[in-house]
């Protein structure tokens, strides 16, 4: 009875054993869909801050909602940017066309040289007046040549009132709207991982 037993257990277990080591059990995840699984919750939390920021914009400044409202498009990024005499920053974001809501993920940088100490952590909203200047932004990026202060408006601490070549910029510290948008040597370009 004994050898029985085991005569019909041994066939069994040397099946299992042949079977292939990587066999997917229900309910587990492929590499790839793991991947695809970390993207899209990248994508929801610079949703979920690039909103906030776009928020809070439109909450201090009358003259952005305006802007706003006319604004074919608009971008927003959450930057850092740390300096001990040479300075750089990173950052991501998404910019929205208004009217079909398709998101395009996006990456920021910057270096620099210069006495810069510590650190500054900060958003960017930009609204784009019409689809050429959004796409423009979009498809080829854009870089900030020399200080964008004169670019973004100063007025009213940083209430920038129309658009310049086709743009509106705001900086949104910790305190809330910053009078002089300073995007020096910062570069925003298509983010290859999250498109």
């Amino acid at each position: 009875m004994k050898l029985g037993r085991w005569a019909l257990v041994g066939p069994i277990a040397m099946a299992l054993a042949a079977a292939p080591a990587a066999a997917q059990q229900p309910g587990d995840k492929t590499e790839a869909e793991w991947n695809a699984q970390k993207v899209e919750a990248k994508r929801s939390q610079i949703d979920a801050t690039a909103g906030a920021a776009l928020d809070k914009l439109l909450k201090e400044n009358a003259n952005a909602k305006e802007l706003y409202d006319k604004a074919y498009g608009w971008a927003a990024f959450d930057n850092l940017k740390l300096g001990f005499f040479f300075s750089g920053g990173g950052g991501k974001g998404v910019a929205v066309d208004k009217k079909t809501n398709k998101r395009t993920y996006m990456d920021m940088g910057s270096a620099g040289f210069g006495l810069a100490f510590g650190g500054k952590k900060y958003e960017v909203v930009f609204l784009f007046q019409t689809k050429a200047a959004f796409d423009a932004f979009v498809d080829k990026g854009w870089q900030a040549q020399g200080s964008a202060s004169g670019t973004a408006g100063t007025a009213q601490g940083g209430a920038q009132t129309a658009f310049v070549n086709g743009m509106a910029i705001y900086q949104i510290g910790s305190a809330g709207l910053m009078a002089n948008v300073d995007l020096t040597g910062s570069k925003y370009f298509k983010s290859k991982d999250l498109n």
